[in-house]
């Protein structure tokens, strides 16, 4: 088959050559009709046949060209294109002709296949049938297999309880022959492995044979336990326990002290291997008798044995109607405890800790004996305390005595914090609510006394420089002391939710205690100077003061970390920024109650510093009034002294603060100091400088009464008093300019209101020719105000 171009060059060679012949002879006949095979060509074109045609009629002007001789070429180049036409219209047929061969093909494979499925599907259906009806023959026989299997299984159950049934009898067995021939190291060893078998029928549900085992293990553990103890308790006779009083070295010691201790070791290792069997026997009844302790290990076999002395002591003389079973008297069994334990620590480190090394079992003996001691002590107080929650006194004493008893057990017998002691007791919730109750009850009787008292407000360390920085008084000093004991009470509480219940408390007596403080300074206000007020002032300073250094403390950061988690029950409810800056350690705990305060502080210095301040304008009216336009000039004068009218003020300044530096603490003095030098230069700038009109020796009066007098009052506090006296001193500065300079700094301050709003880079501005005069303070319209006031301006009229 022919490419596309050269045939369609073929058909347009044939269709052209008739029409250039017909051409050729009517070539002088314009109007003569097209030909009909040339217009249907052009009528039959497609877009891409147009652009092959172009191609072809370029081909046979290339061909043929421009010479009429090349005419003749056309008969073959027709012969040529017909040819190829002919050939591509058979391959056309022939195509055309096996399309249905293939098509029919394809159909005739397709009846095959849907045949083959289904003969397929049917093989399918018939298997299924032959299958079903075999399984429905085979339920009957499946059906007989498995109540055989289950018969079977029964058996097979039935055998392995009769085998732990004869497996126990065994035991049991072994264990009577053992004790008869007083082999007790193999009765241990047989009872062992029946408390194995009791645990690997744990999850059984043979209850039955349980309880069987159970019974049996305990009765055998109850024969072998109880000779082993009356063994174990001989020994123990032998080396003096229990140890009632302090072991001395005048008793001497047994002549077999060898063979004692061999029977010690062993009678100790054989108890350490009864531990399984016993704590087996004994968790369900510990569980349900101490059901706070269950999550502690159970207390050691040999242990349990030496206690027995010692409980039935204590249970001898602090239980029923013995004299020293007093309701009052709770230190008496708590120190008795204690007394046995100390007693006991070095027989017990010295002797049983390297046994229990020995034998395997990891226990510190000395903390054995403490934990068991404490069972007797938390027994006894979990009795005496609901008894006595309605005596505030007894009460009082008795959480007094445990918090001491649990302090001397985690310091001097060093009992592990990850063992609870008697303190849980106290944090059940009657107890505690009574608790805090008898707090909050003790310590506002105790405030009422403390502000009724005589010396009250005079402190204590005040003929001591050293220790009397803060100035504190009594009655403050006292409150805190306090705060700080009710903080050593609940410091050591295992409860982060009881701590912050006794905090609260802690903040609501730090409020009413504020709420005195400004109660009692509304009645000392109009008297503001006298000791009590400022010993008010430096109460508050001081609770602040202490208050913030507890924000750092490690103790209440812990707290406020508990706050921020579930304190909102107990403290209030917090919002989101406030427990925002509690969780980022930004605020503290107390950051309310010193907001209170500082606000109490800041009056109460207002107050004062207002009740000095019209003191010192009182005695400053004639200094004031004083004819400062008239005065003599420097120059006529000796030597430049005080002004006379200034003394009272000056005395008046100087009275105060000595009187202010005894009776305020530094930091409240530096305030007060400051805030006056603030108050001072104001009203000598506004009610003196700018009242009067100054001339040449009035000025220097002023700088000298100024630099030479008020500011040196100032001096002893700080290096640069001057610095807190802006104004005066730079109104000073401007008023003893000497004319010429004064003449063209009014020339600037001209130049620079003319020039207002134009930048002028060449002309200096106001401010930096004020600053070079230093003057920082003062605006030009002030500086202005004041080259009015100067007596030589006023005469010559330059302002």
């Amino acid at each position: 088959m022919l490419p596309r171009t050269e045939a369609t060059e073929d058909v347009s060679s044939n269709m052209a050559a008739p029409a250039m012949k017909h051409n050729k002879h009517n070539k002088h006949s314009s109007n003569a009709p097209s030909h009909p095979d040339r217009t249907d060509s052009r009528n039959s074109q497609s877009p891409s046949q147009g652009g092959n045609l172009t191609e072809d009629v370029d081909a046979l002007q290339k061909e043929i060209g421009g010479d009429l001789k090349s005419l003749k070429k056309v008969s073959g180049l027709l012969e040529h294109l017909t040819l190829e036409n002919k050939q591509l219209e058979e391959q056309v047929l022939t195509v055309s002709s096996s399309v249905p061969l293939r098509v029919s093909a394809a159909l005739s494979t397709a009846e095959e296949s849907r045949l083959k499925l289904e003969s397929l599907l049917e093989k399918e259906r018939l298997l299924s049938n032959t299958l079903q009806q075999h399984l429905q023959g085979a339920q009957v026989w499946a059906d007989s297999i498995g109540q055989v299997l289950g018969q079977l299984d029964t058996l097979e159950r039935h055998m392995k309880y009769l085998q732990c049934l004869a497996r126990i009898e065994e035991l049991s067995d072994s264990i009577q022959q053992y004790l008869m021939t007083n082999s007790m190291w193999d009765a241990v060893g047989a009872i062992d492995r029946m408390a194995s078998l009791d645990m690997g029928l744990r999850e059984s549900g043979c209850s039955h044979l349980q309880a069987f085992l159970r019974e049996t293990l305990r009765f055998w553990h109850k024969i072998l336990k109880d000779k082993l103890a009356s063994d174990f308790e001989e020994v123990l006779t032998q080396f003096h326990w229990p140890f009632i009083s302090p072991p001395t070295q005048t008793l001497s010691p047994p002549a077999n002290t060898q063979e004692l201790n061999s029977q010690l070791e062993q009678l100790v290792s054989q108890l350490v291997s009864l531990q399984t069997s016993d704590d087996l026997i004994s968790e369900k009844k510990e569980t349900l008798s101490r059901p706070e302790q269950s999550q502690t290990p159970p207390l050691s076999l040999p242990i349990q044995i030496m206690l027995l002395p010692l409980s039935k002591r204590f249970r001898y003389h602090f239980t029923g109607n013995r004299q020293t079973n007093n309701l009052s008297k709770p230190e008496w069994y708590l120190t008795q405890v204690l007394i046995w334990m100390g007693n006991s620590s070095n027989f017990m480190d010295e002797k049983i800790q390297p046994i229990l090394d020995r034998a395997g079992a990891k226990v510190n003996a000395r903390v054995e004996l403490c934990r068991g001691l404490l069972t007797l002590v938390q027994e006894k107080l979990s009795q005496d305390a609901p008894r006595l929650l309605y005596d505030d006194a007894l009460f009082c004493h008795l959480v007094d005595e445990v918090l001491q008893f649990e302090k001397e057990l985690r310091s001097t017998h060093s009992y592990p914090r990850a063992y609870p002691g008697i303190l849980h007791i106290l944090l059940e919730e009657t107890v505690l609510q009574k608790w805090l109750s008898v707090e909050r009850k003790m310590a506002v009787e105790k405030v009422d006394a403390m502000l009724s008292a005589e010396g009250a407000w005079s402190s204590q360390y005040k003929d001591i420089t050293d220790m009397d920085e803060l100035k504190a008084p009594d009655c403050a000093e006292t409150f805190m002391t306090l705060l700080l004991v009710i903080t050593e009470r609940y410091r050591a509480l295992p409860c982060p939710r009881a701590q912050l219940s006794f905090l609260a408390l802690q903040k609501e007596l730090v409020d009413d205690f504020r709420i005195r403080l400004t109660q009692v300074m509304k009645e000392e206000s109009r008297q503001p100077l006298s000791p009590r007020y400022c010993a008010i002032l430096n109460a508050a300073n001081y609770i602040s003061t202490v208050l913030s250094d507890w924000g750092d403390n490690v103790f209440f950061l812990q707290l406020q970390q508990a706050a921020v988690s579930d304190g909102e029950e107990i403290l209030g409810p917090l919002g989101a920024m406030e427990t925002g800056r509690l969780a980022s350690l930004e605020g503290s705990l107390f950051e309310a109650l010193l907001a209170l305060l500082e606000r109490l502080r800041g009056d109460m210095l207002g107050r004062l510093l207002d009740a000095v301040m019209r003191d010192v304008k009182e005695k400053a009216q004639p200094y004031c009034k004083d004819r400062w336009i008239s005065l003599p000039s420097q120059s006529d004068q000796a030597t430049m002294s005080l002004s006379s009218s200034a003394c009272p003020m000056m005395l008046c300044l100087r009275d105060h603060l000595l009187q202010l530096q005894q009776m305020l603490c530094l930091p409240l003095f530096q305030m007060f100091w400051q805030g006056l030098a603030e108050r001072l230069d104001s009203f000598i700038y506004e009610d003196l400088i700018l009242y009067n009109h100054f001339n040449e020796g009035g000025a220097a009066q002023l700088q000298y009464d100024m630099t030479r007098n008020l500011f040196p009052l100032f001096g002893h506090y700080c290096k640069r008093p001057e610095n807190f006296f802006k104004h005066v001193k730079e109104a000073c500065i401007i008023l003893t300019l000497k004319v010429g300079p004064a003449l063209l700094f009014c020339d600037v301050l001209k130049q620079s209101e003319e020039d207002e709003g134009i930048l002028n880079h060449q002309q200096p501005s106001a401010e930096s020719a004020l600053n070079e005069l230093g003057v920082y303070k003062l605006a030009p319209s002030d500086v202005q105000i004041l080259l009015n006031l100067r007596s030589a301006w006023c005469v010559t009229g330059r302002v």
